[in-house]
């Protein structure tokens, strides 16, 4: 009688659960520093308001004296910069006004010089962000 050799082939699943497993750790480490935006230690205002909806945000960080970088939404802008990219900004923008967020270690100057570099690029209206003194 003759004996027919039939191999199995079978999938091993150890390796591909390991590689998943790698990948998932990976993505757990790597996600939170992707949601996380620009430290800005906002001034308190006693009448602060709700922002909705999409806007403009130009952020001045408390580094503004030593380097002047402003972030336009979460991208670094050197300030010589500022005017151009809110002008295309302001194109494809439904809301035209810009919200201005500054370091409260900033200083009144540094925030009107941002200011006066807004409205050169032909913002009209500019608002200062601010929290309320039972944010944290």
């Amino acid at each position: 009688m003759r004996r027919v050799n039939v191999s199995l082939a079978e999938i091993n699943v150890v390796p591909l659960v390991d590689v998943m497993l790698v990948l998932l750790i990976i993505f757990m480490v790597t996600a939170p520093m992707i949601q996380r935006g620009i430290d800005v230690n906002l001034p308190v205002a006693q009448r602060a308001q709700a922002i909705s909806g999409e806007r403009i945000e130009v952020i001045v960080p408390a580094e503004y004296r030593q380097n002047h970088i402003v972030y336009l939404g979460s991208d670094p802008i050197r300030k010589e910069l500022l005017q151009e990219r809110v002008r295309q900004k302001m194109e494809t923008a439904a809301q035209k006004d810009v919200f201005l967020r500054g370091d409260s270690g900033v200083s009144l100057g540094e925030v009107v010089e941002v200011t006066d570099l807004l409205k050169a690029a032909g913002v009209e209206h500019v608002g200062l962000v601010t929290k309320s003194p039972n944010e944290r």
